[in-house]
């Protein structure tokens, strides 16, 4: 299933129940500015106990989302799995850090893709998106403005994909993600992007806690009367560092272990979406909103040691072209082509 299947005339109980978490999502977003971010938080930490008890089965591993879609062919040179290391940079603390992090991913031969907000709280310098292109990492678009209000009406969406698609042209972007893991897949096809990294297998914590169920990248065909080829969905796998970090305050990578063990047993694809903005590079302790850079460093250095030679480390728009163009290559069906509306 998709995060946005069709739904029958009837919308029943899942329909209504959709519905209601839409209706307290825009509420919620727009409450937002006015509380402050510890108390967002701690609300936030109070309803964890019972969200981990009811997704104990499907978190963090949905175990349904191994099944490999139709038409699998494996990935590139034999490799058991892809890792696949996406960034979402959110202040200018984040911008800060992104080439910290460059350096430390580039110390271990990994390269991954950094999405800046194009109108948010920062400026983005083009001297680093293009110092980003001349290293081969990759640019993306997150959101435009980061406000939670990006898919409230149709109309509005129309609006802001324009000043996307001007922003994805500018940065030379093929990539997008919406804040907050909001999306309606079905409104994408007015961006022209490649593919998207809105959803996630799994994940219980997110204001559309909805998942695509699968570890696999998919096709999102346009709907009927929709010009276009569609777009690749990729699903971040590894749950959020700040999920992790920040909302539970754990204290080691071992869920991040955990979860990229079963996703190379799989063969899947093992996504992971980390902020520089809570990552404490300076080795200080600073704040309650950030946690120590050796996490990232011992989750890099566990998937190169342990499974150095067995797995594909793309850019984000490399596997997505990859996967778009091989089924057209051999003249077959899309594996896992899905239509949303």
């Amino acid at each position: 299933m998709s995060d946005h299947a069709e739904q029958p005339e009837s919308p029943g109980k899942e329909g209504m129940m959709a519905g209601a978490r839409h209706f307290a999502t825009r509420a919620y977003f727009h409450l937002k500015p006015y509380i402050p971010r510890n108390v967002s938080r701690a609300v936030r930490r109070l309803a964890l106990p019972g969200l981990l008890r009811r997704s104990k089965a499907t978190w963090p591993i949905d175990e349904s989302a191994a099944c490999k879609p139709e038409g699998w062919q494996g990935w590139p040179d034999g490799k058991q799995f892809a890792f696949v290391l996406t960034h979402d940079v959110e202040s200018n603390r984040g911008v800060d850090g992104v080439r910290k992090l460059v350096a430390l991913e580039e110390a271990r031969g990994f390269r991954s893709s950094f999405n800046f907000i194009p109108e948010g709280p920062y400026e983005t310098p083009a001297s680093l998106r293009e110092w980003l292109e001349e290293k081969q990492f990759e640019v993306g678009v997150h959101d435009l403005y980061h406000d939670g209000h990006l898919y409230e009406s149709r109309e509005g969406f129309s609006r802001k994909a324009e000043s996307i698609n001007r922003y994805l042209k500018e940065w030379n972007a093929s990539g997008f993600r919406s804040g907050f893991m909001l999306r309606r897949l079905e409104w994408l096809h007015e961006l022209d992007i490649v593919y998207d990294t809105s959803t996630f297998d799994t994940d219980p914590f997110e204001p559309e806690p909805d998942g695509s169920h699968t570890i696999f990248p998919y096709h999102v065909a346009p709907p009927a009367g929709v010009a276009g080829d569609g777009y690749v969905e990729l699903s971040y796998t590894l749950p959020q560092d700040s999920t992790l970090f920040v909302l539970m305050r754990k204290k080691s990578v071992d869920v991040w272990k955990r979860k990229l063990d079963w996703v190379a047993e799989n063969g899947g694809l093992a996504l992971v979406n980390i902020h520089p903005d809570y990552i404490d590079f300076s080795g200080e302790g600073i704040g309650s909103c950030c946690y120590p850079v050796e996490y990232i460093e011992d989750l890099l250095d566990y998937v190169m040691g342990e499974y150095k030679g067995m797995f594909w480390n793309p850019l984000a728009r490399d596997l997505a072209v990859w996967f778009r163009d091989q089924s057209l290559e051999t003249n077959s069906p899309r594996s896992g082509d899905r239509r949303v509306s």
